[in-house]
């Protein structure tokens, strides 16, 4: 396809044609239909085209004082405008006349009188009205009344007959004015416009005819005049519908050769049209399917126009095409990068189950970057259950977009549990053992692996049912099982308590207000507690916005009801990150931290618990207004927990240990529950390298040759408490320590020599929980630590 037709077709800048004749026309075809183009085209010639000052002196300006009377362009759209277009304008005059029956020689007459009369008129205007006017629309206004006022006027006169002069006169004037004015306003995109322009057309039409009829027919021709931008596109809308409809047959006809017709579609060319061009959709989508260059060309055009329904309709389609092209998981998993849900404005409908698919894809992506199979099955199980509830879901809705994409998800449904099954088969012919083990992230309520803590459960249940209701802190080391708890707590407390699991490292605490961490909050109270079965009342960030913190409450009234006579536990994690948002001024701490108090108080529907690796002595402002916290603190799993973890950390768990093998990694572990998880699944990976005839056993050799890439695998742990744990003198301590050897006792007098701030740096080590005190030394809690500091 030629790149001028792309450039002239599905453009608001296109090119003018070369030919000065056709040229001239075009642009009173743009004056009319298309002033977006009319107003670039100026721009295109000299963006001061758009200045407050006369065309006429513009044009003295750029001729002689800034020496452009070389610019072709210009002086091109000076003859066009001031020369050719009444050529052209008394020459169709003489042609109505002619058909009307008029002597030859009056025809002539006429046409000369006229072009000389419009002429003046266009210079006159072009002159008197841009002292106050910019100059695209002086020029405008001067070319359309000049040529109305020759059309009307030869045409009135000459059928004026017995009529009496001053109504024809009035029907003239009228016209001329209001056609020429309702034009203009429509390219100058002002309303003030037309307002100051009629009053200012009354007091002409009153101080020039003075006679009644003339003021009423000259005050009806105005106004049909000045609003043809609106009924010109009413009456035109069944002839272009035609004309519309018989390009998109020959389109068809001609299977979108390019170029396709689709480029006369009055949509390209009528900016006026509000109403929406049927069949506009399917023609569009047949030439993308067809000729896509040309498609997508046009599909930008009409995204920005009035017919931007049309656009949306097909880019609709295009995604539902796209998603049901998806024939494996790969495609799944990509297809959230090419949906445009962003840029969609159109049916809720449509939007949401676009979302739908996207955060399907999203999950399906994050299934399959899990590092086992194992997991990823796991992962798509659970994926696989939230697409059959939205099956349900589509299934009860017959609105046209549902219907078009409900096939579709449950297409992907079936395509997921097929590569389930692919999974557990190539899983078996390999022999391969699956890891179940979670490295570095939290473990979910869907991963089965989450072992243990039922004592913490018990006393946290036992502090929830406490009267007094004391706010609880849930404080342990960092990697310690602590988001992985309040994740799965609700396994471990009855079915009355209902938990809400808060990230504070994630939207609340990165808010900017108050408004915004108080929305955050309430989201995440109800995400979680949807989980739970239980649909919370939302709650409109506008509405935050004047006075944020009453209306949060007034909300906690509704959620109250919605709880009914369970008990929400808010599980507030990271609450350090939180504390630093305060410290940095982004919340005011009597608000946020009052807001808490007063929950912990006053609500007994509430029950508040923190965690995080630092008690609230820590942080002096917490500790003033949450009084009497119970800390609950958790550690080390027990024996029996590490045990489980260790040869039966899910069902059908297919590897096996020698005695020898399970205690050494108890002794290397200490029971710590992310470390067990890292040394077993490095075990794994070097049980899945050896042959099949020896790798579902594991002995003791192999738990010592999984150390060094467990201690390199799980770097950022140990390199988190090396750099962010320790200071200088602590990182010496505990290398001097680690030097001596595997469960090696430090006298704490060799250690108090070694530096001045020793004493405090082994409270430090002793809180962190890195070191243990054991007769009169120290040494390692764990010895996987140990071996990094050696």
């Amino acid at each position: 396809m030629p790149n001028n037709i792309f450039q002239n077709a599905y453009t608001d800048a296109p090119q003018q044609h070369p030919n000065l004749i056709l040229g001239s026309l075009q642009l009173l075809f743009w004056l009319f239909f298309r002033p977006t183009a009319w107003r670039n085209h100026l721009k295109g010639i000299d963006p001061n085209l758009n200045s407050d000052i006369s065309l006429i002196f513009f044009i003295l300006i750029c001729f002689i004082l800034r020496g452009e009377w070389r610019n072709l362009r210009l002086c091109q759209l000076f003859i066009q405008v001031y020369l050719i277009l009444p050529i052209l304008t008394n020459l169709l005059l003489g042609l109505v006349l002619w058909v009307l029956g008029e002597p030859i020689a009056t025809i002539a007459d006429r046409v000369v009188r006229g072009v000389q009369g419009n002429v003046v008129l266009s210079v006159f205007f072009g002159v008197f009205l841009g002292v106050l006017l910019n100059v695209a629309f002086c020029m405008m206004f001067a070319l359309v009344f000049g040529m109305v006022f020759s059309l009307t006027g030869g045409v009135a006169f000459s059928l004026a007959g017995g009529v009496p002069g001053e109504v024809a006169a009035g029907v003239v004037l009228g016209m001329a004015f209001g056609m020429a004015g309702g034009v203009a306003g429509g390219v100058r995109q002002s309303m003030t416009f037309g307002v100051a322009f009629s009053a200012a057309f009354v007091g002409v039409v009153f101080g020039i005819g003075g006679g009644v009829a003339f003021g009423v027919l000259a005050g009806v021709a105005f106004g049909v005049g000045v609003t043809i931008n609106s009924w010109l596109s009413v009456l035109s809308f069944p002839f272009l519908t035609s004309w519309n409809y018989l390009l998109y047959r020959l389109d068809k006809r001609r299977n979108a050769k390019s170029p396709c017709l689709l480029r006369f579609h009055s949509a390209f060319w009528d900016e006026w049209q509000r109403l929406h061009l049927p069949g506009l959709d399917k023609h569009l989508l047949f030439v993308i399917t067809h000729n896509p260059v040309e498609g997508k060309a046009a599909l930008e055009y009409l995204s920005t126009s009035r017919q931007r329904w049309a656009a949306q309709a097909v880019q609709i389609e295009l995604d539902a095409r796209s998603l049901q092209d998806c024939a494996d998981v790969e495609t799944i998993r990509e297809a959230h990068h090419i949906l445009l849900i962003d840029e969609i404005e159109n049916e809720l409908s449509s939007t949401r189950i676009l979302k739908i698919f996207s955060r399907i894809s999203e999950d399906v992506d994050a299934a399959l970057n899990q590092a086992s199979y194992y997991n990823q099955r796991l992962v798509l199980r659970a994926f696989v259950d939230k697409l059959n509830l939205e099956l349900e879901n589509f299934a009860r809705r017959s609105d046209k977009y549902t219907v078009r994409f409900y096939p579709i998800l449950k297409s992907w449904g079936e395509i997921a549990t097929n590569h389930i099954d692919e999974l557990a088969k190539i899983t078996e012919q390999r022999q391969e053992i699956d890891s179940p083990y979670i490295i570095g992230v939290p473990l979910t309520e869907e991963q089965k692996i989450f072992t243990g803590r039922n004592d913490i459960g018990a006393r946290i249940e036992q502090l929830l049912l406490d009267r007094r209701r004391p706010p609880l802190l849930l404080y342990g080391q960092r990697r310690m099982g602590k988001t992985s708890l309040l994740n799965n707590i609700g396994k471990l407390l009855p079915n009355t308590i209902i938990p809400m699991f808060i990230d504070l490292q994630g939207a609340p605490s990165s808010a900017s207000d108050h408004a915004g961490f108080l929305y955050n909050l309430a989201r995440e109270m109800e995400k979680s507690a949807k989980k739970q079965g239980l649909t919370l009342p939302s709650l409109a960030r506008e509405v935050l916005k004047s006075d944020p913190f009453t209306y949060f409450y007034e909300w906690l009234d509704k959620v109250e009801q919605a709880l009914e006579r369970n008990t929400a536990l808010l599980a507030l994690d990271e609450f350090e990150v939180l504390d630093n948002a305060i410290a940095k001024g982004r919340f005011d701490e009597q608000d946020v931290l009052g807001m808490l108090r007063h929950l912990i108080q006053h609500r007994p529907r509430f029950k508040v618990l923190l965690a995080g690796s630092h008690t609230i002595e820590e942080y002096q402002r917490w500790a003033s207004y949450l009084i009497n916290v119970q800390v609950v603190h958790i550690s080390y799993l027990k024996e029996a927990e590490a045990r489980q973890l260790i040869e039966r950390p899910v069902k059908d768990f297919t590897l096996r240990y020698e005695p020898n093998a399970v205690e050494r990694v108890l002794q290397l572990t200490r029971c710590h529950p992310f470390l067990v998880q890292l040394l077993c699944a490095e075990i794994i990976v070097l049980k899945n390298e050896q042959d099949p005839s020896i790798r579902r056993f594991a002995t003791l050799a192999d738990v010592e040759a999984a150390i060094p890439e467990a201690l390199q695998s799980g770097g950022f742990f140990f390199a988190d408490i090396q750099n962010n744990q320790v200071d200088a003198t602590g990182q010496a301590i505990l290398r001097f320590i680690a030097a001596q050897g595997e469960g090696a006792i430090v006298r704490r007098e060799s250690l108090l020599q070694r530096s001045p701030d020793a004493e405090i740096t082994l409270k430090l080590l002793l809180q962190r929980e890195l070191i243990e005190e054991v007769e009169d030394g120290y040494c390692f809690q764990v010895e996987l630590i140990r071996r990094w500091f050696v």
